[in-house]
């Protein structure tokens, strides 16, 4: 389980296809105390620890990870947002992540708003009635509110802030409209659809 409350950034020094897609990805965490097989949230997906040295590890991303999330994350100099597993007893700063990407959001609109950027966001419908105001969204590992929520058509529109904080210590600041964003739907609202829908399938 993961937060959504980002602990690094790292950098993808090398992709390389073999029977997987074995990424090294540099990083400021202390390796010495991530054990092999630990769990990594990369830009909201969990991901493996396979290898590792001083300032790096290395994940290995299956076709079904690489086709489920956002194009142009897997490949050599892209930015990834960190975060290392929850451990019990620790301070629980976002909310509960599972790092299983749901789907895609794409930014369909930027706006300042005072000292932070309103993001408006574009998901399928079907995600749509698990996101509420006020609730919990995570975009590309990163734990943010939900400002407002509108259903359009085959879609559901939807907007977060980034206050500047968030865009320091994330890849959040280099936002554009057109860019997808793994998003993973708060745990909670995920259940609760899927016991909706199987109280109503009887």
């Amino acid at each position: 389980m993961f937060t959504g409350i980002i602990t690094d950034v790292g950098t993808v020094r090398t992709a390389e296809q073999r029977g997987d897609l074995r990424l090294v990805i540099d990083c400021g965490y202390d390796m010495a105390g991530v054990d092999l097989g630990a769990s990594i949230a990369c830009s909201g997906a969990c991901l493996t620890v396979v290898d590792k040295g001083e300032g790096w590890f290395a994940v290995d991303l299956s076709a079904e990870t690489v086709s489920k999330t956002a194009p142009g994350l897997w490949q050599e100099g892209a930015r990834l947002n960190l975060e290392r597993a929850l451990r019990l007893g620790e301070e629980l700063g976002g909310h509960l992540v599972t790092g299983h990407v749901d789907g895609l959001a794409e930014v369909i609109g930027l706006c300042p708003e005072g000292d932070s950027l309103r993001v408006g966001l574009a998901v399928p419908a079907a995600l749509g009635p698990m996101l509420a105001a006020k609730g919990s969204v995570t975009l590309d590992g990163v734990s943010l509110t939900v400002n407002d929520v509108r259903d359009e058509g085959e879609q559901t529109h939807f907007s977060v802030n980034i206050i500047p904080h968030t865009a320091q210590q994330t890849t959040l600041a280099s936002l554009a409209v057109g860019r997808a964003l793994n998003i993973e739907i708060d745990v909670l609202a995920r259940y609760l659809q899927r016991m909706v829908a199987a109280r109503s399938s009887h």
